[in-house]
């Protein structure tokens, strides 16, 4: 029985180290959001994204956040959108490694600063859950922070933990 009690405690302290890397949630502008007088290239750096990690933009419905090519980003042209969102809470899941671009498609506000260049490395697993509520971008199914989903997991692993050891100490 000494042995199982081992054994659970193992796999709770290998499942605890897992957690972290749980994908990212990354508020863009953090709390000023996308919005023109922004500098994003500031906003990314010490920032790493990898594959699985998700962008919410926050801003007022008379932006857009849309995915372009590198040329349209270097040059702020609009209406050559890869992906579009108008809702005002766009939540962009980073499924594949390399540079993602986006801009604000209103004229004249990529040219004001809402433009960002996010690189992403690839990840050794994906964990991000999505799910398609819009054909041009992928929203988060679940709000939960990275942190939030550690937190949960380790008391739920926990109280395994001491209700073997309860159990084992009846024997």
């Amino acid at each position: 029985m000494a042995s199982l009690s081992v054994g659970v405690a193992c796999v709770l302290l290998v499942l605890c180290m897992v957690v972290p890397s749980l994908a990212a949630v990354y508020t863009v502008g953090d709390t000023s959001g996308w919005t023109t007088g922004i500098d994003y290239s500031t906003w990314t750096q010490g920032k790493t994204f990898k594959v699985g990690d998700t962008l919410v933009f926050k801003y007022p419905t008379f932006h857009t956040v849309d995915e372009v090519s590198s040329s349209d980003y270097s040059t702020c042209t609009v209406g050559n959108a890869i992906r579009s969102d108008n809702s005002g809470s766009t939540t962009v899941t980073l499924k594949a490694a390399g540079t993602h671009y986006f801009i604000c498609g209103v004229v004249g506000h990529c040219g004001n600063g809402m433009k960002l260049a996010v690189k992403v490395e690839s990840s050794s697993s994906t964990t991000a859950t999505t799910t398609t509520t819009n054909p041009d971008f992928s929203y988060s199914s679940s709000n939960r922070s990275s942190f939030a989903a550690y937190f949960i997991t380790c008391v739920a692993l926990i109280v395994i933990l001491v209700i073997n050891v309860s159990l084992w100490q009846e024997f």
